[in-house]
């Protein structure tokens, strides 16, 4: 797969996550529907802080301000949906000026202490946005299944 081609697939997984928490009330994004009692508000977090910022900013990028406030998106203070998708669109746009900017084939600029990350360093800027094509599009169907819980929208159905 191209860098083009790459860049472009995540592209369409993120619009894919905002497209599924499109319209929804603040309390429907605040509802815990699975088990583990994540919401997608939380969820949101956890794409916008341990993804984009965490993955891309920080570790693709070496960006001081990624760096210092790094946090556990799964754990990040209660806010509204729309703080949620707000900061998650955020962290896109910083996220494609990074990838603007870094060769995918040269290696991570930053890599965390192993009390954040405990796992080898990745070889290249590939490797990284791989892991975040990933992340996002596992969650994306984490969030069509939430949805269509709350309301019965359907991301997409095969008839």
């Amino acid at each position: 797969m191209s860098d083009v081609q790459l860049h472009a697939q995540l592209a369409g997984e993120r619009r894919h996550v905002l497209r599924t928490v499109d319209g929804l009330e603040n309390d429907a994004m605040q509802r815990a529907l699975v088990p583990s009692g994540w919401t997608m508000t939380r969820l949101l977090n956890h794409l916008a802080f341990d993804d984009e910022m965490f993955w891309i900013s920080a570790v693709l990028g070496g960006d001081d301000r990624a760096i210092a406030e790094l946090r556990n998106g799964w754990v990040s203070e209660p806010m509204t949906g729309s703080e949620a998708i707000n900061i998650y669109k955020r962290e896109i746009a910083r996220s494609d000026e990074v990838l603007a900017e870094i060769d995918l084939d040269a290696p991570p600029r930053w890599w965390p202490p192993t009390s954040v990350f405990d796992a080898p360093p990745m070889s290249d800027g590939r490797e990284v946005l791989f892991r975040v094509l990933a992340e996002t599009s596992v969650h994306a169907g984490h969030l069509d299944i939430v949805r269509e819980l709350i309301d019965g929208h359907q991301n997409l159905v095969v008839g």
